[in-house]
């Protein structure tokens, strides 16, 4: 399988890296100022990986070719950017692509991936051994909120336990084991059984006080996020007495 990849970014050199390992044959990559009419030309799969909001204009900018598949990876996109191609597809990885190395291994390593159009979506996922699942349209930009909230969210989260841990001079890897275990919990038990803490026991007089020890400029965040868990963990409590 002959693939060019369009976007030599950290999507696109991770997929460039994972392609390289199941042995498809990747041809040069094309970047913002290269040519890109003819990129169809001689390959099977001409994949996109270049910044959603450019996605449409970069598919209208290569020519038609009636055997190669034009594909894209974004996740909030449906395949209607790719316009009149012939055969269009979209492959969008459900991780977090911090460089390449990373991104390859991660691309390789089960993960899932949303899938839609031609075949050869599937076949990709079936290479790199991982699991796929398709989304409709109408759901396509939801579906890449969550994706946001599930991993740009928490980083920022994870920022400002940095941040505070600091300021209390912890070390910030002191806090890890505690990550990964409300991570591992969410996984095993699902969100709703998963939160522990002041707001899970209704606990105002601890929050309160963690809001009087807050600097000023880490108290909205902290602050709407306790409010949100108090919401989270009365609806559950509610619905488990209903049931």
């Amino acid at each position: 399988m002959r693939v060019r990849i369009i976007g030599p970014g950290r999507a696109g050199t991770s997929f460039s890296l994972a392609f390289d390992h199941i042995g498809w044959d990747v041809v040069e990559h094309l970047g913002k100022n290269d040519e890109i009419t003819n990129a169809a030309r001689g390959v099977d799969l001409v994949l996109i990986a270049v910044p959603d909001g450019i996605v449409e204009d970069t598919a209208k900018q290569i020519r038609p070719n009636q055997s190669a598949v034009i594909a894209h990876v974004a996740g909030s996109l449906t395949l209607d950017v790719l316009g009149s191609h012939k055969r269009t597809a979209s492959c969008h990885p459900l991780l977090t692509l911090p460089n390449s190395s990373i991104g390859k291994e991660r691309l390789l390593s089960g993960a899932w991936f949303a899938v839609a159009g031609d075949p050869i979506a599937m076949e990709i996922v079936e290479e790199f051994g991982g699991q796929s699942f398709k989304v409709t349209d109408s759901n396509r930009v939801l579906y890449h909120a969550a994706a946001c909230v599930a991993a740009n969210h928490l980083v920022v989260l994870l920022g400002q336990v940095k941040r505070l841990s600091e300021i209390a001079e912890v070390p910030f890897e002191a806090y890890m084991n505690l990550i990964i275990g409300a991570i591992d919990s969410v996984k095993i038990l699902g969100p709703d059984k998963a939160l522990t803490g002041p707001a899970a026991r209704g606990d105002r007089e601890t929050i309160e006080s963690h809001l009087a020890a807050l600097p000023k400029s880490e108290i909205k965040l902290y602050q709407q996020l306790a409010e949100a868990a108090q919401e989270f963990a009365t609806e559950f409590i509610s619905s488990q007495n209903v049931n």
